[in-house]
């Protein structure tokens, strides 16, 4: 039988470096609540994204939840956003009293079609939530001359983005507020955790409250909150795999080179073309079988008869989900169907070798 070849496979550090560094928690027995590794790990966050306003979070999605209702943004309010991206993007708007309210996406990179976006502002528009999909940039500018027109805040689901620069900038740069998901299996990883990053002080003193049941001070609750805090031990794997991370990239864009050249110029398959100016992180491999002379699900059954294990990354589109179809299902958002029913995200990951890369892609292109 042949070894299984998943979809992702988690970095790590070696079990010596993580070990030394989590030697500190047996002395001081500090597990939680912004403990040493915490602020250690926060600080270098700070110094990598360079900017001041970055907080720690037990995982991407309360990252998120949290972050919005640090904006304070009016309840009932209606938030732009993509119908192509994890569930956890529009269960991060309803669970803040938000409404969402979905724009397609381009047929260039899957991100939100900025085109669109302004005849979806009414009165009760209070921001724009873009999702950097795969890694791959939304048109920031675009949205940013957008969001000052119309006085509206800028949230970006940037879970798959950790690390990409456009034009040397890191994107923590973009937006009132970015989020990065490090969940195991993202291409930087802290076991779980979120990071939030943002423009203004406002927001980020908030925080401090927000992720702590709302405690304002030892005996007193101001605020209806949740437990959202990073422990010690995700801290240490963040501190550890971040020293790592360049190489890491490195790796995987020795993946992701094998990938398009094997696969560009394949009638019937599509690859999202490189952004000027984007330093990317190769953080997946999507691949759409538009036309193809296999269908997606073909292509994902031959690859799993060799033992190789592809995702259909995303799929279903939001409006599609069980939870949401009642209010979004007979809405059309065609480029986003599309996408959802011809991509398969491949296997990506720093171990991953040449060789295995030049397999996958002869099972497909046999």
């Amino acid at each position: 039988m042949n070894k299984p070849i998943y979809v992702t496979k988690s970095s790590m550090p070696s079990f010596e470096e993580y070990c030394e560094k989590i030697k500190v928690l047996w002395e001081n027995r500090w597990l939680s609540n912004r403990g040493c590794l915490h602020k250690e790990f926060e600080t270098l966050l700070q110094e990598r994204t360079g900017c001041p306003y970055v907080f720690l979070y037990a995982n991407g999605h309360v990252a998120l939840e949290v972050g919005i209702d640090a904006l304070r943004l009016p309840k009932g309010g209606e938030v732009i956003t993509t119908p192509y991206t994890h569930c956890s993007t529009t269960h991060s708007i309803v669970r803040n009293g938000l409404v969402p309210v979905f724009c397609d996406i381009n047929t260039d990179d899957y991100t939100i079609d900025v085109n669109q976006i302004e005849k979806y502002i009414t009165p009760k528009t209070v921001a724009i939530m873009a999702t950097h999909v795969y890694g791959v940039l939304c048109d920031v500018d675009a949205i940013d001359q957008i969001a000052k027109k119309h006085n509206l805040k800028v949230i970006y689901d940037a879970a798959h983005a950790f690390g990409v620069k456009k034009n040397g900038v890191d994107i923590s740069a973009y937006g009132d507020m970015v989020m990065f998901s490090c969940h195991a299996t993202k291409v930087f990883h802290t076991i779980e955790g979120g990071i939030t990053v943002f423009k203004d002080k406002e927001p980020y003193d908030m925080i401090n409250n927000l992720v702590n049941f709302g405690f304002d001070g030892p005996e007193d609750v101001k605020w209806i909150s949740t437990n959202a805090r990073m422990n010690e031990y995700e801290a240490a794997m963040g501190i550890c795999n971040l020293k790592h991370f360049d190489e890491e990239i490195a790796k995987r864009k020795l993946a992701y080179d094998k990938y398009v050249e094997m696969l560009s110029n394949v009638p019937g398959i599509k690859l999202i073309a490189p952004q000027e100016g984007v330093t990317l992180n190769y953080a997946y491999m999507p691949v759409f079988f538009d036309g193809y002379k296999y269908t997606r699900q073909e292509v994902q059954d031959r690859l799993q008869e060799h033992n190789v294990w592809a995702r259909k990354y995303f799929y279903p589109i939001i409006p599609d989900l069980a939870c949401y179809q009642d209010q979004y299902g007979d809405l059309e958002f065609p480029v986003s169907k599309h996408a959802a029913e011809t991509v398969l995200a491949l296997p990506m990951y720093a171990d991953l070798s040449v060789e295995d890369v030049e397999k996958i892609c002869k099972i497909i292109l046999g």
